[in-house]
């Protein structure tokens, strides 16, 4: 073989070797792990919770009627605004059979007990003026004799009221449904020829229209009870509507309930708060709506992700760890403040723009992506 060759295939055996140790000392040498870090920062954090609801009218009026019996005839349509001692809608009255004959038998009976009063009472006067009968005993035959005009007058007008729907022959009174109030027509659950129930003591009646001012409108929702105890009357709240995307509405909290609803095993507590309803969009009863309320607020504090937090296993104390060199890093407990569910406040144990460790998001290693 020739020399040159030989000598050319030492020397590169020789740097092949040089080659080999050089990349097994650098191998060894660069960390096993590689960790990245994020530094301290001033934030804004807002501590709010979300409430989902729906928005209503705060007094939805239920108009009913004063008599029972058959729809004749509806006026108006739901969505048509109204006004005070407006004509809803009218009614027949259809008399029960028994409850007629019941009270024309009272009637008659009236009439029986009258003529013999006013007999007893004509004979009994003539006696008393010419001085036969004492004044006390006509007195009590003349009140006996009233008392039977006034039955006779009940049993007739309780005979109208049975026949037409008024004591005076007149059943416009209660037959014409008329609103009690100003708004707009939310729901007419009835139609011509359905029968109606009036409202009494033992019924609340049937329902000829709901009633509502649009421009009165409340956000009810549920809270749950981990929250509610952060929540104080008088809060703002931010209204956002499904309905609506692109409007948002202030309000109030006015209300919290004294007393929770278990539901599907959690505990929920009824809220309300006072909607500022605008010109711009029609608000629609029933609307679903996100309530967003502010529990707590820092403007410009120092924070960092919650993210980055480790808790010590025996003392549960947050905890980062911070870079103090090339790949080197130190504990650190932490006092926190507000957390909004991403940032937390840092309140004690780091400055700003030191690097923290990103202790679950680890470099790959420099062959990581070669193996195969």
């Amino acid at each position: 073989m020739n020399k040159y060759v030989k000598y050319g295939l030492i020397g590169l055996l020789i740097l092949g070797f040089l080659w080999a140790v050089t990349f097994f000392i650098k191998k060894n040498t660069t960390p096993l792990k590689l960790y990245e870090t994020e530094e301290l920062q001033k934030r804004d954090i807002v501590n709010k919770v979300i409430v989902t609801g729906k928005v209503i009218p705060e007094d939805e009026i239920n108009i009913k009627p004063q008599i029972s019996g058959i729809i004749d005839k509806i006026y108006l349509e739901e969505g048509e605004q109204v006004k005070e001692g407006d004509l809803i809608a009218t009614i027949k009255v259809v008399p029960n059979e028994q409850s007629l004959a019941s009270a024309r038998g009272r009637v008659r009976n009236a009439e029986v007990s009258l003529s013999n009063a006013k007999l007893e009472f004509d004979r009994n006067k003539v006696l008393f003026d010419k001085g036969v009968v004492a004044s006390q005993a006509f007195n009590t035959i003349k009140l006996t004799y009233d008392q039977a005009k006034l039955e006779l007058q009940n049993a007739r007008n309780d005979y109208r009221i049975i026949r037409v729907g008024s004591a005076g022959g007149s059943a416009s009174a209660n037959t014409n449904i008329r609103s009690t109030v100003s708004g707009t027509i939310l729901e007419i659950p009835v139609k011509e020829g359905d029968q109606v129930i009036q409202s009494n003591n033992f019924n609340d009646g049937t329902t000829i229209a709901a009633i509502a001012d649009m421009a009165k409108m409340i956000f009810e929702g549920e809270v749950d009870e981990a929250e509610v105890g952060k929540l104080q009357l008088g809060m703002p709240l931010e209204i956002s509507l499904g309905a609506l995307e692109k409007s948002n509405y202030s309000a109030k909290l006015k209300f919290i309930a004294p007393k929770g609803i278990e539901e599907e095993g959690a505990v929920q507590f009824k809220i309300e708060g006072d909607l500022v309803v605008t010109d711009t969009a029609y608000v629609r009863a029933g609307y679903s709506a996100n309530a967003a309320i502010v529990l707590e607020e820092k403007k410009d504090v120092l924070a960092i992700k919650e993210a980055l937090l480790q808790f010590d296993k025996e003392t549960e104390k947050p905890y980062v760890e911070i870079e103090v060199g090339e790949n080197k890093f130190e504990k650190r407990e932490l006092e926190l403040g507000v957390s909004d569910g991403i940032d937390v406040e840092v309140i004690s144990g780091l400055k700003e723009n030191e690097k923290i460790k990103v202790w679950n998001e680890l470099e790959k290693e420099e062959d990581n992506g070669g193996d195969s």
